[in-house]
């Protein structure tokens, strides 16, 4: 049964109280991705006086039942199913257990809103708030195309459920329309990236005499490295340093090899966020070049250090990067055109120069972290105020 709506009053939520689901990306750790932006988020919506918990399914058994970060808020680990990785399909089937999880604990401490990340968080966090009677807001990542019949239907579900939409860029919110999302339902709030850690001042990581490209972001299928170890192959005193970890290294030591480029391809492994900045400034050039891409976190983090970025024109990366002007956009899938555009910024250091410029000074502008949790904020306060502009639907 459903609980009453819970609505308060403006005057009272100076300090909010936000429940952030995310089931699959735990911010623990995160340098990329998901995990990275929700816990850039939860980092700086506490800093505000918000007071933030983050849940996530339990994926290692010695991981405890809550932790309080040192940036202040928690993260709650959610026994669903076993400790361990399982694939999207395995934790489908899981997700009731996950939003019995959250209907207990927020009738026990209800939070004021609820705000899901992909497909498993939205319908599990959806289900709950709307058990538990607070609005809820949630935010796709990507919509799954073509994907399995479960996926498209939770997706719906939170389409029709959600008090509101949380798009994290424009092309996302155009997207939206195919579930029956009308724009006025829909936000946009990008992702931010600390600009203090992520600066041009500050150490840089040792070098050779070697032009160095830096390769970031998620390792997963749809990462765009292996057209990075592919370019930078045909490319002389020239190396590529990949920074992730994960069963995907192997296949791309493997292509190096077979590329005859494996002495150029450094893989620096997993680099833990406070690392990142000293290996970013000292890239030539960062390259992001993945098939989609809705935070575009590794770009920003490069654009931020004011190290010139080439990037493909998806997702994030399309709002993100002004071609010409802050990077350089890319066709997905096409080395050869990459490492053409990689030797023209290579021969060209004014042109590196200008780009690099232009972009820390963009991502200042528009995509600190402070900007990007108040704009987040300003949307769950709406939403507590009066239970809209989106009330959670019976």
């Amino acid at each position: 049964m459903r609980d009453a709506v819970r609505c308060v009053s403006p005057a009272a939520h100076h300090r909010v109280k936000i429940a952030l689901v995310s089931e699959h990306a735990s911010p623990l750790g995160a340098g990329f991705g998901q995990g990275a932006h929700i816990a850039q988020l939860s980092t700086a919506l506490t800093r505000l006086g918000h007071e933030v918990v983050v849940y996530t399914r339990k994926d290692d058994p010695s991981a405890p039942d809550r932790v309080r970060t040192d940036a202040g808020y928690d993260v709650v680990h959610v026994r669903a199913g076993p400790a361990c990785r399982l694939p999207e399909e395995e934790v489908a089937g899981r997700l009731g257990e996950f939003a019995e999880f959250l209907v207990r604990e927020w009738r026990a401490g209800p939070p004021d809103v609820v705000h899901s990340y992909h497909w498993t968080s939205g319908l599990a966090g959806v289900i709950a708030a709307h058990v538990v009677g607070v609005p809820v807001v949630h935010t796709y990542n990507a919509l799954g195309t073509g994907r399995a019949g479960y996926r498209t239907d939770a997706e719906a579900l939170a389409a029709r459920r959600a008090s509101w939409i949380v798009a994290s860029n424009a092309q996302e919110a155009a997207e939206l329309g195919r579930l029956g999302v009308r724009r006025t339902r829909v936000s946009v709030v990008p992702c931010g990236v600390d600009t203090g850690l992520f600066t041009p001042d500050g150490p840089a990581a040792p070098r050779n005499a070697l032009r160095r490209i830096v390769a970031t972001g998620e390792l997963t299928c749809h990462d765009g490295f292996p057209d990075a170890v592919a370019a930078v192959s045909t490319m002389d005193d020239t190396e590529l340093v990949v920074v992730g970890g994960g069963d995907r290294i192997a296949g791309l030591r493997k292509l190096a090899d077979e590329f005859g480029a494996l002495d150029r391809v450094v893989f620096a492994g997993v680099v833990p966020p406070a690392g990142l900045p000293a290996l970013v400034r000292s890239a030539d050039v960062v390259v992001c070049v993945p098939w989609c891409d809705p935070f575009g976190v590794a770009a920003l983090q490069a654009m931020a250090c004011g190290v010139p970025v080439v990037t493909t024109a998806v997702g994030a990366l399309t709002d993100v990067v002004v071609h010409n002007v802050t990077g350089v956009h890319v066709p997905a899938g096409k080395p050869r055109v990459l490492a053409r555009v990689l030797r023209r910024l290579l021969a060209d250091g004014t042109w590196r120069e200008e780009l690099g410029i232009a972009a820390r000074d963009r991502v200042v502008a528009r995509y600190s972290l402070d900007r990007v949790a108040k704009e987040a904020a300003a949307v769950y306060e709406r939403l507590v105020a009066g239970c809209g502009p989106g009330r959670v639907v019976g």
